[in-house]
């Protein structure tokens, strides 16, 4: 293993975890109350940290430079992963998390602070078992008792991934044009699938015995369209009924893909029934009798956490940037002072503009981190309070800020890690420096799981109309909410006023969406639907840093200027002033962009665009 440069403020999420949000709240639900106490927090970081920095972060370079290979039609991984993936199972931080029927199991909020940890310091590598926990949550919540019992324990264990498997080459996106398809057996759920996908994240590797592919495909008779899918469970390696296995199932790994980044984890293409003997089980209930199916519903509970999952990608990505530039910018000394032109040399921290980059890049992941830590929050809440009207709110604010944490997270990702790169000057495009690798490894998150525009058309076609709009009321209520229990706090006041003002701004926003709806100018939609989501993004965050300002500067005054957290409380009142008056702002431009509405992208002759 190669020595780590990996950063990390563990101070940061304790703050969020002990003093921002209510987790005692949450650790007093019937799941969590005979388990774990606020106490335990700071343990349960500590060591994760410890393994992060010790176990992970070392094998980045070997992720990046030697990288998954595929010799031989087989795929290969570094050989520094093997102990590596190893560790992590024995150490609780893999596959285990995604039981979420066990007894004892960690708050999702919980374990996503440490899934940020995790992937700062290597995503590629925490990818292994990142994307096979969402395939368990899928065979969990909707596979049969005997698909459990059959598939759970040995991917709960570690020993068996699993994979996702929508796109297909003649689709992408589009996952209503999937063409692949399951042909009923005579023995009743197993079907022969055929078919190919491509994309397919940790689709074939030498970490596990077996991978267990959930494939969406379509039987005879089905709908066309997404209506007609249905969910398949597809092992690599068939497994008999007492759990062993038995030969290969016809499931072939064609290649992997050469991506810009992410080389230690392999994005396969896959082919099924090339010899016409893939068999897969159906996951539910075959189509009704309309040919419709449950396909991309089942696939929905896989996807949903993946978004989370994937938001916490660009999140880590971004926040490692920071630390590094960060830590160079200190170090580094390059010109003199803009107002002493004649004096000594300095650290370009010292320099005006690097100091803006960093406020952004500070503010920016902070507001990100609240964003999906809240969102996380509310998750668990909707999951295991034994309160029904808080779940029901819970549900409802979590199902509004999900597009927001997956798109204006790695959007944001790819700006910051941009930032952090200038702030290395010439070093940061060079590969001695791990920007440059953050930059490669975090551009897919933006196309992942449903690109960020397919996100913001899911807010703005389906989350704001939730409940008949009763739903985003509640999301808006919020911020109201936080405006007038704040209103009067003088060290805030011009923050909370420019948080009010945007506000106003994007109800305004929403009431001239429902004008170009009115008028049948239904392509605005689409138009500006990221923007939209951009605004709602600034918006949330804003109101959620400035919470955490105002918690800051409290316990700041409690503690006193030589306490030895006073850096960390003024960093975070810095930060909320910083984000408000430095980013949201933007929230009033996309309203006059929004009113203008200018259609000459769409207007244009295609031929005009060269």
């Amino acid at each position: 293993m190669s020595v780590s440069n990996f950063l990390f403020d563990v101070r940061e999420l304790k703050f969020v975890l002990k003093e921002w949000l209510d987790m005692e709240k949450l650790l007093s639900c019937p799941a969590y109350k005979d388990y774990y106490s606020l106490d335990d927090i700071d343990p349960i970081l500590d060591n994760a940290f410890k393994i992060v920095r010790d176990v992970i972060a070392p094998l980045a370079k070997d992720a990046d430079n030697i990288g998954a290979r595929f010799v031989d039609g087989k795929v290969v991984t570094p050989d520094s992963y093997k102990k590596a993936f190893a560790i992590i199972n024995e150490a609780g931080l893999g596959a285990q998390n995604a039981d979420r029927e066990a007894e004892g199991r960690l708050p999702y909020t919980v374990i996503q602070s440490n899934f940020e940890m995790e992937n700062g310091a290597n995503i590629a590598f925490v990818g292994l078992w990142g994307i096979p926990n969402g395939a368990i949550s899928v065979i969990q919540q909707h596979g049969s008792d005997y698909l459990k019992a059959k598939f759970l324990p040995k991917m709960i264990e570690g020993r068996w991934g699993g994979t996702m498997n929508l796109t297909e080459p003649q689709a992408g996106s589009d996952v209503g044009a999937n063409i692949t398809k399951a042909f009923a057996t005579e023995t009743p759920g197993i079907y022969k699938i055929k078919g190919n996908k491509i994309f397919i994240t940790v689709g074939d590797h030498d970490l596990q015995e077996n991978i267990i592919h959930l494939v969406l495909a379509r039987t005879e008779g089905a709908r066309p369209g997404v209506p007609g899918l249905s969910l398949f469970i597809v092992p690599k390696y068939w497994v008999n009924d007492d759990g062993t296995l038995g030969g290969p199932n016809d499931v072939t790994t064609t290649g992997l893909e050469e991506k810009m980044g992410l080389h230690g984890q392999p994005t396969a293409a896959l082919a099924f029934g090339d010899n016409n003997e893939c068999r897969g089980y159906l996951i539910g209930d075959p189509p009704d009798a309309s040919g419709k199916g449950r396909g991309i519903e089942q696939m929905f509970t896989m996807m949903n956490e993946e978004r989370l999952n994937t938001a916490i990608l660009g999140l880590a990505a971004a926040s490692q940037a920071y630390f590094q530039a960060r830590e160079y910018a200190k170090q580094r000394v390059q010109g003199t002072k803009f107002t002493d032109p004649k004096g000594p040399k300095v650290r370009i921290i010292e320099h005006e503009d690097i100091r803006r980059m960093l406020m952004m890049q500070k503010s920016c992941t902070e507001a990100i981190r609240a964003l999906i830590l809240r969102s996380t929050y509310f998750l668990d809440l909707s999951h295991d309070s034994d309160d029904p009207e808080e779940r029901e709110f819970a549900e409802g604010m979590f199902q509004i800020c999900n597009p927001l944490c997956k798109a204006y997270s790695t959007d944001m990702a790819w700006s910051i890690i941009c930032d952090a790169i200038q702030t290395h000057g010439g070093y940061g495009v060079c590969s001695e420096y791990e920007v440059e690798s953050l930059a490669r490894d975090v551009k897919v998150t933006s196309i992942w799981e449903g690109t960020n525009f397919i996100q913001s058309l899911d807010l703005v076609g389906r989350k704001f109309n939730l409940n008949k709009g009763k739903v985003l009321k509640s999301w808006l209520a919020d911020i109201a909410n936080f405006i007038e229990a704040n209103k009067d706090n003088a060290g805030f006041d011009k923050e909370i006023d420019l948080l009010n003002e945007a506000l106003a701004d994007f109800q305004a926003i929403l009431q001239q969406l429902q004008n170009y709806a009115k008028d049948g100018k239904m392509q605005m939609i689409p138009l500006f639907s990221t923007r939209i989501l951009h605004a709602a993004s600034m918006l949330y965050c804003s109101r959620l840093l400035l919470d955490q300002g105002v918690l800051a500067d409290r316990k700041l005054k409690e503690v006193g200027e030589d306490h030895y957290d006073a850096n960390f409380y003024k960093g975070k009142v810095a930060s909320s002033r910083f984000y408000t008056k430095n980013v949201l702002p933007q929230v009033a431009f996309l309203r006059r962009v929004f009113e203008i509405g200018d259609t000459s992208a769409i207007d244009l002759d295609e031929a005009c665009l060269g």
